[in-house]
């Protein structure tokens, strides 16, 4: 079994997959090669009942929110679960003493 570096056409991250595997997400979503995140959010567009997007009117849509921004996406990926990981830990956290351990001088400790 090869392996093959593949980048997103929508947010450019780059993946190493088998060439089934990159065969089978081209065949999914229009012969496009998309992530695991982009394909989530497509197939999400999707299954949206209010908009009724086919995948290829889908994967257009996110191509063109991934476009406007130009960050390196391996960086929104680790902003985005940073941002999840403080939401859940404010949750699960409600008192305020836990809260003090999760301050921005805590996090730039290096381990």
């Amino acid at each position: 079994m090869e392996i093959e570096s593949v980048k997103c056409e929508c947010c450019e991250l780059k993946e190493d997959c088998t060439q089934d595997y990159i065969s089978g997400v081209k065949a999914k979503f229009d012969g496009k090669w998309l992530c695991g995140l982009c394909s989530e959010a497509v197939r999400d567009e999707v299954s949206r009942g209010n908009n009724a997007f086919d995948i290829e009117e889908a994967v257009k849509a996110h191509m063109s929110f991934c476009g406007k921004f130009k960050s390196n996406p391996a960086v929104r990926v680790a902003d985005g679960m940073r941002q999840m990981l403080r939401r859940r830990s404010g949750d699960l956290n409600s008192s305020p003493s836990s809260s003090k351990k999760y301050t921005r001088s805590a996090s730039t400790k290096s381990y």
